[in-house]
């Protein structure tokens, strides 16, 4: 049986730094034993990264990547919250920077929902979460 659809590694970026004018903090729900949920990062008008390993390259996808995500992992939307950021080419840049080495997974303290706040800071923004449960918690 084929592993469930996680995205992509990014190859070619389609994103351009003015797409990090609408950029937001998506939760999803977790998996097995994992009641904090996840957290992806969505910027523009369709598209999606965020970490979906131990140590693994984060990954990246269109909606339609993301609607197969959902499903196939049997994940359900929880909420979005909007980032706006002072610095488009700072997140950019970071992004850039994170897509292309292994995100070392530690539970709570470096998980899913600090790599969307790693970009996030480099975009300007203070937001993130106190104590990186994406469910238990505002992306504020």
């Amino acid at each position: 049986m084929a592993e469930p659809y996680h995205g992509d590694d990014m190859v070619v970026c389609p994103l351009d730094f003015t797409d990090f004018k609408r950029t937001c903090a998506v939760i999803v729900s977790g998996d097995g034993i994992n009641a904090c949920g996840h957290a992806l990062l969505h910027v523009g008008d369709a598209w999606y990264s965020h970490v979906a390993g131990v140590y693994d390259l984060p990954k990246f996808m269109h909606e339609s990547g993301y609607q197969r995500y959902l499903k196939e992992n049997g994940k359900r939307e929880i909420r979005r919250w909007i980032v706006k950021l002072a610095d488009p080419v700072g997140a950019h840049l970071k992004l850039h920077e994170l897509m292309k080495k292994p995100w070392l997974w530690g539970v709570l303290p470096h998980n899913c929902a600090s790599f969307v706040e790693e970009v996030m800071k480099a975009g300007g923004s203070n937001a993130g979460m106190y104590l990186n449960c994406p469910r238990a918690e505002a992306f504020a």
